[in-house]
Parts: C-alpha cells; sequence; structure tokens
C-alpha cells in the first residue's frame, strides 16, 4: 500500500515539475542584449561578425552631421551619466567607470599650474591658480590677489586642462551583430549586440587606434528612442526623410567593412593574412560568402 502511495506521489512531483523545467528552458532560448531577439530553435545558421564604419565615408555621413555626430552624442550622455553601463570589450561582462572613459578620451595630458602665493612677486606671463582658476599676470611686479585685482590679473579658464578627443577625432564605429537565418520566416536577420567607439591612429598620438569603450546596443536603441531631437540621422538629399539613430541602424543605412568573423582564435581578418593588401581582399570575399549564404538558405 505505501508503495502505491509513493508512486502516486512521485509521479505527481513529476507531473508539476514538467512545466517548470520547460519555462526555464525556454527562457534560456533568447539572447538578452538583443532587440527582438530570435528563440535559439529558430535558427537554421547564426554567425557572429564584427563590421567597422568610417564614419567619414561619404555613405556614412548621415550619422557624422556637423554638431550631430553619432560619437559627440554617445560621448555626451556618458557626461551627463544618463548612459552609465560602459564596458572594457565587446564580451559585454566587464564595466569600466566613467572616470576611465573619460581618462581615454585625452589626447594631451595637461600641465599643473601653481598656486598663487601671498607676498609673491608676478611677472607679465606668469600663470596661477586661484580658488580653482586659472588667472595670467598682466605687468610686472604683482603682488595682488588675482581675484581682488582685475587690472593685474586676467582670467584664463581652461589652461593647463588636458585636451581632450574631439567628436570628429573619434570617427570609427565598431559593430558587433549575430547574423541569424529564421527558419520559421525565411529571412536573415542582423542582431546588433555592441557598438564600440574608436579613434583612428591618425589622430592619436602614437599613430595606434585607441578604444575608448564598448556599449550594449540595447542601452543604445534606448537612448536614441529617448532623444529623438538630437539622435538624427541626416538625409543629404532629402530632410524630410531624416531618421532616428536607432532606424537608420535597423534599416542598416551605412556602409562598414568586414572586420572579423566567429572563429575558434578570435581573429580579426588582418592577422589572417600576410599583408594589408590580401586582408583588404580577403574581407570582401568573405563578405560575398555572406550573400552567398543568406541566397541559398533562401531555398530552405
Amino acid at each position: 500500500m505505501m508503495s502505491f502511495k509513493k508512486s502516486i506521489f512521485f509521479g505527481l512531483a513529476l507531473l508539476f515539475a514538467v512545466p517548470v523545467v520547460a519555462q526555464q528552458s525556454e527562457l534560456d532560448q533568447y539572447n538578452p542584449n538583443s532587440i527582438d531577439p530570435i528563440p535559439r530553435y529558430e535558427h537554421l545558421f547564426k554567425r557572429r561578425v564584427w563590421r567597422t564604419i568610417d564614419l567619414n565615408e561619404k555613405q556614412n555621413k548621415g550619422f557624422f552631421a556637423r554638431g550631430g555626430e553619432l560619437t559627440k552624442f554617445i560621448i555626451e550622455a556618458v557626461q551627463s551619466g544618463e548612459l552609465s553601463d560602459i564596458y572594457a570589450n565587446d564580451s559585454l561582462t566587464t564595466k569600466i567607470s566613467k572616470q576611465d572613459f573619460m581618462d581615454r578620451m585625452v589626447l594631451e595630458e595637461g600641465m599643473q599650474v601653481d598656486q598663487w602665493q601671498s607676498g609673491w612677486e608676478y611677472y607679465e606671463g606668469d600663470r596661477v591658480t586661484y580658488n580653482g582658476t586659472v588667472y595670467t599676470a598682466i605687468f610686472d611686479d604683482i603682488t595682488s590677489v588675482p581675484s581682488e585685482a582685475p587690472e593685474d590679473w586676467e582670467a584664463t579658464p581652461g589652461y593647463g586642462e588636458a585636451t581632450l578627443f574631439l567628436p570628429r577625432q573619434i570617427s570609427k564605429v565598431r559593430v558587433m551583430e549575430d547574423v541569424i537565418f529564421d527558419k520559421r520566416r525565411s529571412r536573415l536577420y542582423h542582431k546588433i549586440q555592441s557598438i564600440e567607439l574608436i579613434v583612428p591612429g591618425g589622430n592619436t598620438l602614437d599613430g595606434l587606434e585607441l578604444n575608448l569603450g564598448v556599449f550594449k546596443y540595447k542601452d543604445l536603441y534606448k537612448l536614441f528612442r529617448d532623444h529623438p531631437e538630437s539622435a538624427i540621422w541626416v538625409n543629404r538629399y532629402n530632410s524630410a526623410e531624416n531618421k532616428n539613430f536607432a532606424d537608420a541602424f535597423t534599416l542598416r543605412l551605412f556602409r562598414a567593412s568586414l572586420f572579423k568573423f566567429e572563429n575558434p582564435d578570435n581573429d580579426p581578418i588582418v592577422d589572417m593574412y600576410d599583408n594589408r593588401m590580401e586582408a583588404i581582399m580577403a574581407s570582401e570575399w568573405w563578405e560575398m560568402q555572406l550573400m552567398e549564404k543568406e541566397h541559398n538558405l533562401w531555398e530552405y
């Protein structure tokens, strides 16, 4: 009798446990970093790729309009604190602080300006700091307090401060995205995962590219939508068709070169070939391979 009761108990426990396991598995099917994620059981084909967008290219000028640059919009959001999650790399697991990001933004370190000293004599051209403001001596043999003697001292705000990269100097963006063919809808989708800001080597002092930080595209997408008045992709031919940055990325109104595709060694394409010319040709070849793959999958 006890054996029969035990079997009923375990049977009921198993019956109620199944939906919980199924529900957990269902949640695991969705990529939390994707917008409108496609469940994994609908993937017929998937490949992660990295593309580099040169914002100085004519086709990408809509993201780089004077005063409305994509890079300027993102940097200002970081400075205001509205965009708080900044990542060290595109694994999107290790975060860096706002201060770390701003330290990377420094082009030239600032100069140390000495504090004003009471009783000292200063001469024309001497600079001192007083109450957080830099002052420049106008005449010789000055002993007056800088803030109280405008006839002797000229306020020089900004002198000695570090020089930051301008938004137009940050002219590269690296996009990491998943290329997915949805077998149910028989359509290829590009699911952007992250966007990285890069200063090209031509704009740095050492001639090397500088990676400033990586942002989840999901966070940027929300930020774009929250600022329809400033997050604007500019249509150079018809201003009536200006679009939000979010729509411009969704419609893929940019031209990008293939930088890397998912591979066991995690090598960019340029490291797979002997010289830069071969790497450029290989990048185009791999792009064609992706297009051909899409074409063949349409027959599914």
